[in-house]
């Protein structure tokens, strides 16, 4: 019988795959070297065409009539082309950190231009000082500003891992803008006439919100800390605790308003020296409970987390030194865990500005006093200028508490 020979599994692979051609290539992703970029670049040129501008309108309670991006390019319109073009060519060239550093400069300049179009449309749009004409902001002019934002976010993020420096080129990504609302070219904007217009409500809405962050932030650490820190030393506890947290936790905030309004209208009624002092039903003291109840599970939690991340080895060394508990505890376990609890109480300062806008259904004031003053009226810029703050606030805090902890983590190393 003639001998069989066996060929190898990987020989005959090998074979195989000589036969077989190979899969052929996606041209697509060979020339295309930043994707992210691309993508956001289309997004930018579909929204500039497809949707509209600016709206005018003979006075604020006729609808605008749509103003697209291209009847605008010319003269200043048409340089708007130049860092479009640009960005475009840049997500077909390798991300390095020159392109990025192109990319960064020529979204921040897409964004100064979008703005500063708008700003001189609407003064070339305008009737004079007496003249009750509107100019408004259209979706594409929030979809240029907006995907600008993005562009430029993540130049910024390819560009260095650094919290710090990421904060600081975001901020003056934005101050062009901000140079523009302050010398009064964007003045003649339907949106800076709401604001003028209401000046001082602004103003008292501003500080309202800003007494309603700090109101529900103050008694929230001074309660949710210690409970964070009883779930860490007794854990047998943390199962009921947190099961409380959450049932709160999923109660809409309407609801809880409402729940606490007969409560606190009954002790007001009970008690007058509260009432005085502004403790009732409706207002500011509802809002600020509820808002305290919400923030405590994430608080907790964090605290909870943070400890917990203390390494043990860490607790062996400090008790072989001598320490005692309450040492161990203010200068190890406290400084190690505190960027974790800081992360937590960024997390319920920005929740604390977002719900804080519903709590003007109790009569809470704050921003969102103007935001539902507008949904009444049918008024859509009067809607951005009790929303735009609050966005506005909400980054700004997010962004601090991150500067803080990133400053933190520096200094441990």
């Amino acid at each position: 019988m003639d001998e069989v020979k066996t060929v190898p599994v990987s020989a005959r692979a090998a074979a195989r795959n000589r036969r077989l051609p190979l899969p052929d290539r996606s041209v697509g992703s060979d020339i295309i070297k930043n994707r992210v970029l691309f993508a956001l670049v289309i997004l930018l040129f579909l929204a500039a065409g497809g949707l509209a501008f600016l709206s005018h309108a003979p006075n604020r309670l006729i609808s605008g009539k749509g103003i697209a991006l291209y009847t605008l390019l010319n003269g200043l319109g048409a340089l708007l082309l130049i860092p479009a073009l640009l960005l475009l060519v840049l997500s077909f060239l390798q991300p390095n950190r020159r392109n990025l550093l192109m990319t960064l400069l020529m979204a921040e300049l897409l964004l100064l231009g979008v703005t500063a179009l708008a700003g001189q449309t609407a003064v070339a749009l305008s009737g004079g000082e007496d003249s009750l004409t509107r100019t408004s902001l259209g979706g594409g002019f929030w979809a240029c500003v907006a995907l600008s934002q993005l562009i430029a976010a993540d130049a910024i993020s390819r560009l260095t891992q650094n919290h710090s420096w990421r904060l600081l080129l975001n901020v003056q990504v934005c101050l062009p803008v901000v140079l523009l609302l302050v010398t009064g070219q964007l003045n003649e904007l339907s949106l800076m006439k709401e604001y003028y217009n209401r000046e001082d409500v602004f103003n008292n809405a501003l500080w309202q919100h800003l007494g309603i962050l700090f109101g529900t932030l103050i008694p929230a650490i001074l309660i949710g800390l210690p409970i964070g820190l009883f779930c860490y030393r007794s854990p047998r506890f943390q199962t009921s605790i947190f099961s409380t947290l959450n049932i709160i936790q999923t109660i809409p905030s309407i609801a809880m308003f409402g729940l606490l309004l007969a409560p606190l209208a009954g002790l007001a009624s009970a008690v007058p020296w509260l009432a005085d002092h502004g403790i009732s039903g409706i207002g500011v003291a509802p809002a600020i409970i509820a808002l305290v109840l919400y923030s405590l599970l994430p608080l907790v939690r964090s605290v909870v987390a943070g400890m917990q991340s203390v390494p043990e080895n860490v607790l062996e060394s400090a008790r072989g030194m001598g320490m005692t508990k309450v040492q161990v505890f203010a200068r190890v376990q406290i400084p190690i865990a505190l960027p974790v609890i800081l992360s937590g109480i960024r997390i319920i300062s920005v929740q604390t500005v977002g719900m804080a806008v519903v709590a003007a259904l109790i009569g809470a004031g704050g921003f969102g006093a103007i935001m539902f003053q507008g949904l009444l009226s049918s008024a859509l810029d009067l809607v951005l200028l009790g929303v735009i703050p609050v966005v506005v606030m909400a980054v700004v805090v997010d962004g601090l508490f991150k500067f803080i902890v990133s400053l933190m983590e520096v200094s441990r190393r």
